[in-house]
């Protein structure tokens, strides 16, 4: 699934073509993804023009000058194909601006989803409304992580995972943050002291960062709008190299939760 990076790289790829432009053809070619798509969305955005682009969470989000928002999520494949030379059977939602630029949504698990709501009602959406910060964010530091955890007593890569505590991190990344701040990843949350906390947060910003700037990771099905595959993951430290040298002469190991894998070093991360 498509993590926080890569959503990001996402919504950068949209922005150059989208920002600014008319819409005159929004065209749903289902009745559903993973959720029903919104009766109206056609005619609320037909004729809009799109002012900014942004992102909350793993939420893409393209905000018009009607005050309407339309939030999409790319669920386990989807992307964006930008200026198709033709519409494939997976393009569910077709955008095309005045100027002629198309972009479609490409879906083929139909994991994603695609809503459209009142601007001034995102925080309340109903995906947003319990949403922790944003990692990258100055909402996101120690302290406000330390009073999320204090009575936690789950693994603190589950706590991490978790949308309310923060928004957005997936499990790459927190596999990638866990190793660069020297936590394992089975420690229970409550139990983290307050400098370890403050690495752990310097090792999330830094690994989310370096996924940006590199274009997201190489994963799967993910694709940036201009078909550009990411190469973050030419970098991971243990993610995927169960068995290989952690860089500390002690192997990479894999463990499996709730049917996640777990890439860790037991020797750096106590």
């Amino acid at each position: 699934m498509p993590e926080l990076p890569e959503v990001e790289t996402t919504v950068a790829g949209l922005r150059s073509v989208l920002e600014g432009e008319m819409i005159v053809r929004a065209e749903p070619r289902r009745a559903d993804l993973r959720w029903p798509i919104p009766v109206d969305l056609r005619q609320r955005l037909t004729g809009a023009r799109i002012d900014t682009l942004g992102r909350r969470a793993k939420y893409g989000l393209i905000h018009t000058d009607r005050e309407d928002t339309l939030i999409f999520h790319l669920g386990m494949s989807g992307r964006w194909r930008v200026d198709p030379a033709e519409i494939e059977k997976h393009d569910h939602f077709i955008l095309e601006t005045a100027s002629g630029r198309v972009v479609a949504l490409n879906d083929h698990r139909r994991f994603g989803s695609l809503d459209i709501i009142d601007s001034d009602k995102l925080d309340s959406y109903r995906f947003f409304e319990k949403m922790g910060p944003e990692p990258l964010s100055q909402a996101f530091d120690a302290t406000v992580l330390r009073d999320a955890l204090h009575d936690r007593k789950a693994p603190i890569k589950a706590m991490l995972l978790n949308q309310n505590i923060v928004a957005g991190l997936g499990n790459i990344y927190v596999c990638e943050a866990l190793h660069m701040a020297g936590i394992d990843p089975r420690a229970p949350a409550s139990s983290i002291s307050k400098p370890r906390l403050v690495r752990l947060v310097v090792a999330i910003k830094e690994v989310l960062t370096a996924a940006i700037a590199a274009g997201g990771s190489t994963l799967r099905d993910f694709a940036a709008p201009d078909g550009e595959l990411g190469y973050f993951a030419k970098d991971w430290r243990v993610y995927g190299r169960e068995g290989q040298d952690c860089g500390c002469g002690a192997p990479v190991q894999r463990r499996v939760d709730s049917g996640r894998s777990t890439f860790y070093c037991a020797k750096c991360q106590r």
